[in-house]
């Protein structure tokens, strides 16, 4: 007998990446990319094996809600009898309201797009395709997963900053994303490493975009990340935490507009402005030149001096785990910073590390470390899943 299917859809820009669920089994994964300029549908099935899909040169979607709407008819056909039960999607921002996810009504996706100037370069592009589907599908329930949720447990003081007590009403706090993998991090934990699962554990989200996430037994109680995704760790292109100063220097010195800031900030800083080379951290390390190395070691030691902050908020670590593609495939950046935090009472398995083992430290080791690959779309459709069979709304 087989299960009703979940889809579970994460817009961008200019990519859709979709993926459909039986259970926790993946059926079928894909990704509509180049869209706006020369879009391209790709997929593969459950085993990994490339799967043929429609042409769309002919009539090319020029969004991403254009592409979910060219998608859901293929993905019908395609599994004829069976029942596509509802989306789940992945939505940056879920505000100051929500600590779960939400069936989406109209009221509600009103309410996410009020959040927009929040996370200007993400929420819209979240809610395309939701809007999209409300109208051309109806019936077809819909479910909006937080990246804000996971951290709402966070206590007041770690989510206050130090400006007039009327602005945090407005919505100017820190929100802490990443939570979905965070979230799934925590879910596993029990079982691949439950000497630390009720402990106190901070989890490095390492990739294109990162953070660090403070757990107490399984609960967020500080971030890195702000009231944006552009705070905390450098990144790709994202610069991380800055001085507020310079920006207001380079406005009034350099006569930059808010979308010369937006620009610099978001898509000209992080591995992409240290190095001058790229923002793919594969590149860096394939690279001989000085300012890669340098960009590695910026990013090194602003990782494990996060670490060392986070370490203080929990009062003390038991476990260390690290994440997404840089934390889960890069060995010796997980060694460096590894190396940067014996003084936590880190001792690196070396061997370990390079044969990238589920456990990376030393068995006497004071603080456990563990390379766990997340799975943020597993995440959301077991988040759908309960939504649709609770009618949470």
């Amino acid at each position: 007998m087989t299960a009703d299917i979940v889809g579970v859809v994460n817009a961008g820009s200019s990519s859709l990446k979709f993926t459909l669920y039986e259970g926790d089994a993946v059926l079928l994964s894909g990704l509509v990319d180049g869209i706006g300029v020369r879009p391209a549908l790709k997929a593969r099935d459950g085993a990994g094996v490339a799967v043929a899909v429609p042409d769309i040169a002919a009539d090319p979607p020029g969004t991403p809600a254009e592409a979910l709407m060219v998608v859901i008819p293929w993905l019908r056909e395609r599994f004829a009898g069976r029942q596509l039960v509802a989306l789940g999607h992945r939505v940056v921002h879920g505000g100051p309201n929500h600590d779960r996810p939400r069936l989406v009504t109209p009221a509600l996706l009103e309410e996410l797009a009020a959040l927009s100037p929040l996370a200007p370069l993400h929420q819209p592009h979240n809610l395309a395709p939701i809007r999209a589907a409300m109208e051309r599908t109806p019936r077809l329930p819909q479910v909006a997963c937080f990246d804000t949720a996971f951290h709402r447990t966070m206590p007041e003081v770690a989510q206050a900053f130090a400006l007039p007590h009327e602005m945090a009403a407005r919505g100017i706090r820190r929100y802490g994303f990443h939570g979905l993998s965070y979230e799934y991090i925590a879910s596993v934990l029990p079982a691949v490493a439950s000497g630390i699962a009720g402990g106190r554990v901070v989890v490095a989200h390492l990739g294109n975009g990162a953070s660090l996430c403070a757990l107490h037994a399984g609960r967020s109680v500080a971030t890195t990340m702000g009231f944006s995704a552009l705070d905390g760790l450098p990144m790709g292109t994202r610069c991380g935490e800055i001085d507020p100063a310079v920006v207001l220097h380079l406005m009034r010195e350099d006569g930059l507009d808010v979308a010369g800031v937006e620009a610099l900030l978001y898509r000209r800083s992080g591995m992409l402005g240290l190095s001058g080379i790229s923002s793919d951290f594969r590149d860096l390390l394939d690279s001989d030149d000085p300012r890669a190395r340098f960009a590695l070691e910026v990013f090194v030691y602003r990782v494990a001096r996060g670490i060392g902050s986070l370490a203080a908020a929990l009062g003390g670590l038991d476990g260390l785990v690290f994440t997404a593609g840089v934390g889960e495939n890069a060995a010796p950046i997980r060694a460096a910073i590894c190396d940067a935090c014996r003084w936590l009472g880190v001792d690196l398995d070396a061997t370990a590390n390079a044969a990238k083992a589920p456990m990376i430290s030393r068995e006497l080791s004071r603080v456990s470390v563990h390379v766990i690959p997340t799975d943020e779309n597993l995440m959301i459709a077991r988040h759908t899943r309960a939504a649709i069979g609770e009618g949470v709304a």
